[in-house]
């Protein structure tokens, strides 16, 4: 009998939460159940392995973000580098703010599929979708080489998220927005030599 889907979810919701509250340390088949509110041994029943249940856990967060992303790229249709800016800055305070827990997942799980090569086909193939939401934004605000961009991109969010998440509120919102206003405009307008 398969197992039931909404039980499954629970069950990785659980597993996200243990990891970005306590880390990937106390990840046991224990700690999800009391996590999820399920008798003991329910989780070791759905993912006889601690491997099996990061691999799952990895899929799980990988759909959430994704879904998070695409939302976004249907709700906003930024035409210039500060309207870009203000929708990226404000991912930035959702993804340190609400969503905290998730994103300290997130890096826990990413960092494990350094070792990992399951973990780490499952996170390159969210980094492709989420690469090409932002070549079409980039693109939008008029990127020349938005491929090239969307990764200069990428790799600032995500060391600014990595920053706020280890000292919250470091840099402030403002200083968000300002830098990403800053790396936005210097990609796709041109230099004047004066």
């Amino acid at each position: 009998m398969a197992a039931d889907p909404s039980r499954v979810n629970r069950v990785l919701d659980a597993g996200i939460e243990v990891i970005g509250t306590e880390g990937l340390r106390a990840l046991t088949h224990r700690a999800v159940d009391a996590a999820a509110g399920l008798p003991n041994g329910s989780t070791s029943n759905l993912f006889r392995t601690r491997e099996a249940l990061l691999q799952a856990m990895t899929a799980r967060l990988v759909e959430v973000e994704l879904v998070g992303w695409e939302r976004r790229a249907a709700r906003d249709r930024p035409a210039s580098p500060d309207m870009l800016a203000t929708t990226l800055a404000a991912t930035v305070q959702q993804l340190t703010g609400p969503l905290r827990t998730l994103s300290v997942a997130r890096y826990a799980l990413f960092t494990e599929a350094a070792r990992d090569p399951a973990l780490r086909r499952e996170v390159e193939r969210a980094g492709r979708r989420v690469a090409a939401i932002g070549q079409s934004w980039l693109a939008a605000i008029g990127s020349s080489r938005p491929a090239e961009h969307t990764a200069i991109v990428m790799a600032h969010l995500d060391g600014v998220v990595l920053r706020r998440l280890a000292f919250p509120g470091v840099p402030g919102a403002d200083d968000v927005a300002a830098g990403l206003r800053l790396l936005l405009r210097s990609l796709v307008e041109p230099v004047h030599d004066g």
